[in-house]
């Protein structure tokens, strides 16, 4: 198969062939610069590393299935996402083993659910108890990070387990944190009240994350110190961003990415379980939440209290464009080379040899996202779209 469209880093017009699933060959070519515009853009596929369901289905859910584990994942083909991971939040036992458990039988099943999950982000039970910082994680489930509890969900996981999003504010957060770093597990901090010290101690046992950066946070906070400044100040944690355009304001995009810097940026879309329903009202355990025209997913009856994202991640490339003032290749690694390299893998360049797990896009385009993906390629094999 071949390919000819523009290159994401560099612009140029590339020939693109692809054999056994890998890229054998990349050529730049001539092109009339006039026909060069009607070619879409290609990159190294984007990765996910948040995403708690689509389309009515919660990863947390007590009765997921492996078939509806796979139908979720294949439903993000349609993003240009070739890699995922599914994520967890903070629930009681019994349904957060479940769910890895039922995660790591799609894996072994079905080669296609094993092609596109990265790993499983549980994101929770670890963090905060306090309203604000907890966000719409269950109270009665929050607890002290616990080593023992957490070895049972990585058994039931089969280790696929690779990101941990807790809180730093116990005791118990470091030794838990260098521990789990050693068995190989990334650890992100988030849903916190944690002061700088603690921040400080999480970070030198080797936390490496920052969670959705600003969001799962206290609404008034104290003018400084507070723990948002604490970590975009610290150059060790690396920072994933809810860019939608609903969770994160533009100006705080804007000093989040300067001030991080872009290289230690991550995009995520956060999706929830009601992502890709249509607008109106739904029931989420006995809860209920709305999808407005504007595609904010809200607590039912008002317009500010997100319970959620529901825009895919080509919209936080296309916001963090414009928010920030990046360029496309910043945008795009923040979405593929980034959320790999955090996680210790050797992202795909565009470069002979490396696995076929492409999109094609345009950018600029005239839809709601401002991104339009042509096609999504995984190991060679055209998954959505055409070319």
């Amino acid at each position: 198969m071949q390919l000819t469209a523009k290159r994401y880093d560099t612009a140029t017009v590339c020939r693109v062939t692809i054999e056994a699933g890998e890229i054998s060959q990349v050529e730049t070519i001539a092109h009339d610069s006039g026909d060069a515009e009607s070619l879409p853009w290609i990159a190294p596929g984007f990765i996910d590393i948040q995403v708690n369901g689509y389309g009515g289905q919660e990863f947390s859910s007590a009765e997921i299935t492996v078939e509806q584990v796979r139908t979720v994942v294949r439903r993000l083909d349609e993003f240009g996402v070739v890699g995922v991971c599914p994520t967890l939040t903070t629930n009681g036992f019994e349904a957060l083993s479940h769910g890895v458990r039922t995660i790591a039988a799609a894996c072994d099943e079905h080669h296609d659910v094993q092609a596109r999950v990265v790993g499983i982000h549980v994101e929770g039970p670890y963090i905060c108890r306090e309203d604000g910082p907890r966000g719409a994680h269950p109270l009665e489930h929050c607890q002290p990070p616990d080593w023992e509890h957490f070895s049972r969900l990585q058994d039931a996981a089969e280790g696929h387990i690779v990101l941990l999003t807790l809180s730093p504010e116990y005791d118990a957060a470091p030794a838990f944190i260098a521990r789990a770093v050693r068995s190989g597990v990334t650890v992100a901090l988030g849903h916190m009240s944690a002061t700088s010290d603690q921040i400080r101690a999480a970070v030198d046992a080797g936390a490496s994350l920052s969670t959705h950066l600003g969001n799962g946070a206290h609404g008034q906070l104290r003018r400084h110190p507070n723990y948002i400044w604490d970590q975009l100040a610290e150059d060790r944690l690396s920072a994933s961003l809810i860019v939608d355009g609903h969770h994160l304001p533009r100006e705080v995009v804007q000093s989040f990415v300067r001030g991080k810097t872009p290289q230690r940026c991550i995009l995520v879309s956060d999706f929830s379980g009601l992502a890709g329903l249509p607008v109106g009202r739904y029931d989420s355990s006995g809860c209920e939440l709305e999808i407005l025209a504007d595609g904010r997913l809200v607590i039912a009856g008002q317009r500010q209290l997100l319970a959620g994202a529901s825009a895919p991640i080509g919209r936080g490339i296309a916001n963090v464009i414009a928010f920030a003032g990046v360029d496309l290749r910043t945008a795009v690694d923040m979405a593929g080379q980034h959320p790999l390299r955090l996680l210790g893998r050797t992202p795909g360049q565009l470069r002979p040899g490396d696995a076929a797990n492409l999109t094609l896009f345009d950018y600029p385009a005239d839809t709601p996202d401002g991104l339009n993906v042509r096609a999504t390629i995984i190991a060679g094999d055209v998954v959505y779209g055409a070319v």
